[in-house]
């Protein structure tokens, strides 16, 4: 795994990949790179304009590159139902599903169209709801996986399941650990249950580490005319501590790609702190590692949106019959 980079990515020719958020940072360039490796490339994001200079702006960089966009809202699960339907009826299969778009640390407390905290329900109960609608589509994927983006902060993470949506109090910071927290427990439970089930999926997570990104700004700007103070602090940090947003795209490269990547793990930089470096294991708190929480998680999240694995096990063991 040492000086994993982006030419090492194996041939992707004839992969089929869906990519949240992918018009800027390290969804952008984790989407340049699976196009430039062959692979199809659908972008999930919210805005269409951005949407369409990202295609260009990869087709620029890789003649021939194969890439789409779909419009998707994670803040909305009608946004999140629709693009689910059109995905499953205009592709064979997903291969490759990664989770990637998030927004952090917004000042004040925002809710979705459906009344979940902003954090939440963007980085997390969107891409549960996304996940759960697309399954039978990556199951009938070629060795499938699904890579979720968490993130350092879900080390000061906790899921209060008595406040969930921080209606009783609310903290820009801990809403967005525990919104992490929640994405990388997810894809630790997915991917139990996928060999629990005898499901051909492989679900993993990784975090970029500091990369620079729009995400530094866009959340703690949300109600403010101008930058806040911890935007004025990273900046005064980022030359010393912090990596290029293609850089932070490499260890959701490898997990998605590397044949020696694994399933129930977390990749992340190997430097000081998991904030820079090569693509390496990375590590998992001990609170995240809780079993009991993951289910637990998964329950509240199949009660907030509706949705539930019945019928994707017979879906999948029908496929397998099928000559």
């Amino acid at each position: 795994m040492t000086d994993w980079m982006t030419k090492d990515i194996p041939d992707q020719t004839g992969c089929i990949a869906v990519i949240t958020g992918a018009t800027s940072g390290i969804g952008y360039e984790t989407a340049k790179a699976l196009a430039g490796a062959g692979a199809r490339v659908i972008i999930a994001s919210r805005n269409v304009e951005k949407g369409k200079q990202t295609l260009a702006d990869i087709r620029a960089a890789h003649t021939g590159a194969e890439v789409s966009f779909e419009p998707l809202d994670l803040a909305s699960l009608t946004s999140v139902a629709n693009c689910a339907t059109r995905l499953s009826a205009s592709l064979p299969r997903i291969d490759l599903l990664i989770n990637n778009a998030g927004v952090m640390a917004i000042p004040t407390r925002h809710v979705t169209e459906d009344g979940f905290e902003m954090q939440l329900g963007a980085n997390y109960i969107g891409h549960f709801a996304l996940n759960l609608r697309l399954l039978p589509k990556v199951l009938s994927g070629n060795a499938p996986r699904i890579v979720t983006v968490s993130s350092l902060a879900h080390r000061s993470g906790k899921i209060n399941f008595d406040d969930l949506q921080c209606e009783q109090r609310y903290g820009y910071w801990s809403a967005y650990a525990q919104s992490k927290l929640a994405t990388l427990m997810f894809s630790l439970e997915l991917d139990r249950m996928a060999r629990a089930q005898g499901w051909n999926l492989r679900s993993n997570a990784a975090h970029p580490g500091y990369a620079v990104t729009g995400l530094q700004s866009t959340g703690p700007r949300m109600g403010r005319t101008g930058p806040s103070w911890q935007e004025r602090f990273s900046k005064l940090l980022e030359p010393l501590l912090s990596q290029s947003a293609a850089a932070g795209a490499l260890p959701t490269l490898f997990a998605a790609t590397s044949p020696d990547a694994k399933g129930g793990v977390m990749y992340g930089p190997d430097g000081f702190y998991e904030l820079k470096g090569s693509p390496a294991l990375a590590k998992i708190v001990p609170a995240a590692q809780d079993k009991a929480v993951w289910r637990r998680l998964w329950q509240v999240s199949e009660y907030l949106t509706g949705l539930s694995l019945d019928g994707v096990a017979e879906a999948s063991a029908e496929r397998k019959r099928q000559p």
